[in-house]
């Protein structure tokens, strides 16, 4: 029951104690009145008729017109004249009615008796005759029951002013309860409110302040833990001279698009080394070189700005060393791009080189999932060394391959059309599953299967670098949902399912989205879409689009996460149901203290504010030892389970 329910009880309880006490008090205080006044109009009564009838003491008739006289005034019960000798009766009226005003409830709650009175009818100094009289208590009834109606009326009235006063009173000073309880529930969905009205009543004042001073420090102490964090990330995998990534990241990486799953596509890797770095030393000196290695970086790191692919990774390997990770990327885009970079490196001769050579070499290769990554590497070594020796055309671009054999642009749009017209689209699900107990799911991660004209299941990592080349993202994205959604209907399990970028920033593909996801609310609890940690859109669409998807009803978690971890402090508002981690800072786990470190911190900021971990692509028994030791609550990979068609 609410307090200002009990509130009202109270009042109402209490107005109706201080009614009853006040009517009982007043009733007794009235009724002793009452009878005294009774009692002398009784007397008063058979005094006068007394003395009245004292010259008619002889006279019957007299006497009996003179009682009648007096009784029908209606004031009382009864009036008898009684002979003194005999004890004869020579006259008498009694009253038989009662009054319809009062009930007879209270009647007999009062209980107010009639009173009576007498008086001697003398014949010279003899005593002849005696008048009783009684008087009716009627009319003390009702004056009695009138007062006590003006009492309730007035008590009633005092009684709703009061309740509406103090609810208005008291919903007023417990205003700041209901703050306090959204901070609350705020904290539960890991967001951080301050109240910046303190309340005058010093018992909320005090409470409040608390409240204030608690958010603050968990405020701080995640903001804390996600600044360390964050700085263990720099130091383990970020270049400290140009802020690109470092030569251990870009390993690491590789190493995850060359494993053959269902999410990496073959792409490029482009190696890049400036020329004679080490006469540039001595040429221009130690600060100027470093400028123009921070300025290749720049060109690097404002490239993939540009391109808008948060897949790809530009790294400084070494010295005048860098390497640029393209998964994805098509032969004809290869070439493209290195023209493009080849264009911008041009414009450093300006530098203080005074030879006509290129700044800088590019070595281009190919690659695609399951290859060595000996064998990548060794292929773009090979491409950078011909660059080098060739300094007319400053790039050289290797296949080892034929990346899409007889595919054109044109003939993946006409596939991929009729694909998603024709809904030829299966569905492919991968278990996600507790650390401490692998096989306990959690969730199945929905993922996408395309048939191609020949009837085969073509995994996404094939075709979604095409689906983002020729815009179909968000259409992509609502087929799946579509799929998903019909698929709930029939099995009711919990599932996730990824958004792309295209489906966030449109403001069409999201109305059509967000109008899908209403229309099946009883889904809602069984479906978390998952957005991108490299594509998320700015933070002040981010909030609205997390907050417009949670009041249809389902869950955000956010996949992929690590890459850009001083963003963790602008998610404790977004209420995601988990993080993901990327597989990352997951391979190798148990064999490289470094990325344990970095799950640890990160699992300290996450835990503070109540946020689940789930660590992607666990491919040994000794990485999920490692993450169950650390507390991570689930994993998902290849040792979980593979992906496959649903079954029961």
């Amino acid at each position: 029951m609410s307090l200002l329910k009990q509130l009202f009880l109270a009042i109402c309880l209490l107005l109706a104690l201080a009614f009853a006490g006040s009517f009982l008090a007043g009733v007794e205080s009235s009724r002793e009145q009452l009878l005294s006044q009774l009692r002398s109009h009784a007397q008063d009564a058979a005094t006068a008729l007394g003395l009245s009838m004292t010259p008619h003491v002889d006279d019957p008739a007299m006497i009996e017109l003179m009682v009648s006289s007096i009784f029908d005034s209606g004031y009382f019960a009864s009036i008898r004249v009684v002979r003194i000798p005999d004890g004869g009766v020579i006259a008498e009226r009694r009253a038989t009615t009662t009054s319809d005003q009062v009930p007879k409830w209270f009647a007999h709650l009062v209980n107010l008796q009639p009173q009576g009175g007498d008086a001697l009818i003398m014949r010279g100094w003899q005593q002849a005759a005696r008048v009783e009289v009684l008087s009716h208590p009627q009319f003390a009834l009702a004056k009695l029951w009138d007062s006590a109606l003006g009492s309730l009326a007035w008590l009633l009235l005092c009684g709703v002013v009061s309740a509406l006063v103090g609810a208005w009173l008291l919903r007023t000073q417990l205003r700041p309860l209901d703050t306090m309880v959204q901070q609350a529930e705020a904290i539960s969905r890991r967001e951080f409110l301050a109240m910046p009205k303190v309340p005058r009543t010093p018992e909320l004042r005090r409470v409040v302040l608390a409240m204030n001073q608690m958010v603050d420090k968990l405020r701080n102490l995640f903001a804390e833990e996600a600044a360390r964090s964050e700085r263990l990330r720099e130091e383990a995998y970020q270049d400290n001279l140009t802020g690109l990534a470092n030569r251990r990241q870009f390993d690491i990486r590789l190493a995850n698009q060359l494993v053959p799953n269902d999410q990496n596509a073959a792409g490029y890797l482009v190696l890049l080394r400036i020329n004679d770095l080490g006469g540039l030393n001595q040429r221009l000196g130690g600060q100027r070189t470093d400028a123009l290695i921070r300025d290749v970086g720049e060109i690097l790191g404002g490239l993939l700005q540009r391109r808008d692919n948060a897949d790809w990774l530009a790294s400084r390997s070494r010295g005048g060393e860098f390497s640029l990770l393209a998964p994805g990327l098509a032969g004809e885009d290869a070439e493209q791009l290195a023209h493009e970079l080849a264009d911008q490196l041009g414009h450093l001769h300006t530098t203080g080189s005074s030879d006509r050579n290129p700044v800088a070499f590019l070595g281009i290769a190919a690659y695609r999932p399951g290859e060595d990554i000996q064998k990548v590497m060794g292929r773009a070594d090979q491409a950078l060394t011909q660059a080098a020796q060739s300094p007319d055309h400053p790039w050289v671009r290797l296949d080892d391959y034929d990346a899409a054999p007889g595919q054109s642009l044109h003939d993946w749009r006409s596939w991929l059309d009729d694909a998603l017209n024709k809904g030829k689209l299966r569905l492919y699900f991968q278990p996600v599953s507790l650390c401490a107990n692998p096989t306990e799911a959690l969730h199945h991660k929905v993922l996408a299967r395309l048939l191609d004209p020949q009837g085969e299941a073509v995994a996404a990592g094939r075709f979604l670098p095409w689906i983002e080349r020729l815009g179909w993202a968000a259409r992509f994205d609502l087929a799946m949902l579509e799929h998903c959604l019909t698929h709930l209907q029939a099995h009711p399990a919990p599932v996730a399912l990824s958004l792309s970028t295209a489906s966030l920033r449109e403001s069409e593909h999201r109305e059509h989205l967000l109008a899908l996801l209403k229309g099946h609310p009883q889904q809602a609890p069984l479906l978390t879409l998952e957005l991108d940690e490299r594509h998320l859109p700015p933070a002040s669409e981010l909030g609205a689009l997390c907050q417009a998807i949670r009041e249809t009803g389902y869950s955000l978690g956010l996949q992929h996460f690590g890459g850009r971890f001083s963003l963790i402090g602008n998610l404790a508002h977004l209420g995601l149901a988990y993080l993901k981690i990327d597989g990352t800072y997951v391979r190798a786990i148990d064999q490289e203290s470094d990325k344990r470190l970095f799950i640890e911190a990160l699992f300290r900021a996450t835990n503070s504010i109540d946020l689940p971990l789930i660590a992607e692509m666990v491919e040994t028994q000794g990485e999920l030892d490692v993450l169950k030791e650390l507390g991570i609550q689930g994993a998902m990979g290849r040792l979980i389970g593979a992906p496959a068609p649903w079954h029961e």
